[in-house]
C-alpha cells in the first residue's frame, strides 16, 4: 500500500531531518559545471559543498566546513590515482592546486565551492574542470589528499566491483 507524502512533500527529506531541492537538468545532462551553474539559486550566498553522486568514500565531509579561504574560489579533495585514471587531475602542492608540471592526483568529486567561481557562465552544457584550472592559475584554489576509501563507481563495472568488496565485507 503506497504512503501518502507528509506535509512537507515525500521528496523533500524532512522524513530524515533535511531540507532538499532538486535542480532539474532536462533531458540533456549539463556536465558537472551546467549542473551546478544551474542549482546556483538554490544554493544561497555561502560557500557549498559537491559531492559527486557516483562516487563512494569515507571523506567526513563535515570537516571540509570552513576550508574555503577568504579570496578562494574552490577547495578540492584529491585522491591518489585510481587504475581508471593513472594520469590524474591536478597538481597539489603545499596546500595549493597549482598549474604546473609535476605528479598529478586525482579529484575525488568533492569540493568545497564559491559562486564566483562561476561568473560570466551562461545556462547550459559545461565542464567544471577548466573553470577549476583557470582559477587555479589564478592561485585561488586550495586542495587536500585524502587517503581513506574512495571509489569512483561510474561504470558498471565499478559499481559491480565496490558491491562485490562490500558483500565480502572489506573496504
Amino acid at each position: 500500500m503506497a504512503r501518502a507524502p507528509g506535509p512537507r512533500g515525500a521528496r523533500d527529506g524532512s522524513r530524515y531531518g533535511l531540507r532538499l531541492h532538486y535542480s532539474e537538468e532536462g533531458l540533456e545532462p549539463l556536465e558537472t559545471g551546467g549542473g551546478i551553474f544551474r542549482a546556483l539559486p538554490l544554493l544561497g550566498e555561502g560557500p557549498f559543498l559537491v559531492l559527486n553522486g557516483d562516487v563512494w568514500t569515507d571523506l567526513d565531509c563535515a570537516r571540509l566546513r570552513g576550508r574555503l579561504a577568504p579570496g578562494d574560489l574552490a577547495h578540492l579533495v584529491l585522491v591518489p590515482n585510481p587504475a581508471h585514471n593513472p594520469a590524474g587531475d591536478f597538481v597539489l602542492e603545499r596546500g595549493r592546486i597549482v598549474e604546473r608540471e609535476g605528479e598529478r592526483l586525482t579529484f575525488s568529486g568533492a569540493g568545497v565551492y564559491r559562486a564566483a567561481l562561476f561568473d560570466g557562465c551562461t545556462d547550459g552544457v559545461f565542464k567544471l574542470a577548466p573553470l577549476l584550472r583557470a582559477a587555479a592559475r589564478a592561485g585561488r584554489v586550495s586542495g587536500e589528499l585524502h587517503e581513506g576509501a574512495w571509489l569512483d563507481i561510474g561504470t558498471p563495472e565499478r559499481l559491480a566491483e565496490l558491491d562485490a568488496r562490500l558483500r565480502s565485507g572489506s573496504r
